[in-house]
């Protein structure tokens, strides 16, 4: 079975330049432009302003607090394989962790910062010890597509 979260990406990246383009508009016909004359229904252009801007930079920060990464999964073959990266402003390198089904111990859901942010940690067996890799932060998949990562890590978790 196979899981990429691509087309999230991409969504996501799309409504990043659609708010950065109506950011960019609005800016241009308010203060270069002189096209909009305020106030505008009752809001001041200072408080329209301030609005847009906090909603801007909520809008493309989210997916950094969030820790959103495009995700590949697999577990065709031999290995069991997660390809991740960082999306957004600050993007980290690329990372990938691939563990022969035979050494794979198990793994730890986890939630923090409320229950918003979802990882998960992936355990191996390294000679006698167990060793663990660093969490996989799944908030950018969906709900059906972290539970079929679940179930398919189940059929392959071992005792230790």
């Amino acid at each position: 079975m196979t899981i990429d979260n691509s087309k999230t990406i991409i969504r996501l990246r799309i409504r990043l330049f659609i708010a950065t383009v109506i950011m960019l508009m609005y800016v241009f016909l308010v203060y270069f432009g002189k096209q909009l004359k305020f106030p505008i229904w009752g809001i001041e252009e200072f408080y329209a302003t301030i609005t847009l801007i906090t909603l801007y930079l909520l809008l493309t920060f989210l997916p950094l607090l969030s820790r959103y990464k495009y995700i590949y999964f697999s577990d065709d073959g031999q290995d069991i394989i997660f390809r991740y990266y960082s999306v957004g402003f600050l993007r980290r390198k690329k990372s990938s962790i691939e563990i022969p089904k035979k050494e794979f111990l198990g793994y730890k859901m986890k939630k923090h910062f409320p229950g918003m942010v979802k990882s998960i940690q992936l355990y191996r067996l390294m000679g006698n010890k167990k060793a663990s890799y660093t969490p996989v932060y799944l908030t950018a998949l969906t709900k059906s597509e972290r539970n079929k990562i679940v179930v398919a890590l189940n059929k392959y978790v071992k005792g230790y």
